[in-house]
């Protein structure tokens, strides 16, 4: 399996375009990292948290659960993008996805630059709040045969269930034509960015609503 791995210059100038773009969220520039499941975006997102300067990631699995996979919208409103909108740190609640229940909680600090990772990240609910969307490019069926070598054989029905939710969510609420940049799920380079061209609404704490 092929781990996307940007050249350093390339996360480095990314980096600082996303530094460079006016809040969304209170003092926060969010940007979402979006795509199919399996197409990079975790491992993407980690390495561009490190450009920032170890920026503070927020991973939609620790939302969804497995009956609603993309019915994490008013969780990350009111337990993430309220506090962050008023500058405060957020707390919210981790699903377990062994026990199936909402267990331990984690918290995000308002930083200058907070990446929100997940499939479904730049849904319509979020844009609002977005400084910018980024888009792993690789299509549905490379990403879910990656997806699967991945997590292997014992996953598959999960799989299968997923790739049902995901498309019917896809279908309904593209991320991919609103998005600020697109990156190479294989390579990591980024193949075309508008970020000169942000997001034109900001929310602050008192309009926090989504």
């Amino acid at each position: 399996m092929t781990d996307p791995s940007p050249e350093p210059a390339d996360l480095a100038a990314l980096a600082a375009a996303l530094r460079a773009l006016p809040p969304s969220l209170g003092p926060v520039r969010l940007v979402a990292v979006d795509g199919y499941a399996g197409s990079g975006k975790t491992t993407f997102a980690g390495r561009l948290a490190a450009a920032l300067g170890g920026a503070p990631v927020l991973h939609l699995d620790d939302l969804a659960t497995h009956r609603k996979p993309f019915g994490w919208v008013e969780r990350l409103r009111a337990q993430v993008l309220e506090p962050l909108a008023c500058g405060e740190r957020a707390r919210y609640e981790v699903y377990d996805w062994v026990a199936g229940a909402f267990g331990a909680s984690a918290e995000l600090p308002p930083a200058p630059v907070v990446l929100l990772e997940g499939v479904g990240a730049g849904r319509r609910a979020v844009r609002p709040v977005l400084a910018a969307l980024l888009w792993m490019e690789l299509d549905r069926a490379a990403a879910r045969a990656r997806g699967e070598e991945r997590d292997g054989p014992e996953l598959a029905d999960f799989w299968a269930d997923w790739a049902r939710a995901e498309e019917a969510h896809f279908a309904a609420d593209p991320s991919r034509p609103h998005a600020g940049a697109r990156v190479d799920g294989i390579t990591g380079r980024i193949v075309g960015s508008t970020l000169s061209e942000p997001f034109q609404v900001v929310l602050t704490c008192d309009v926090a609503r989504i």
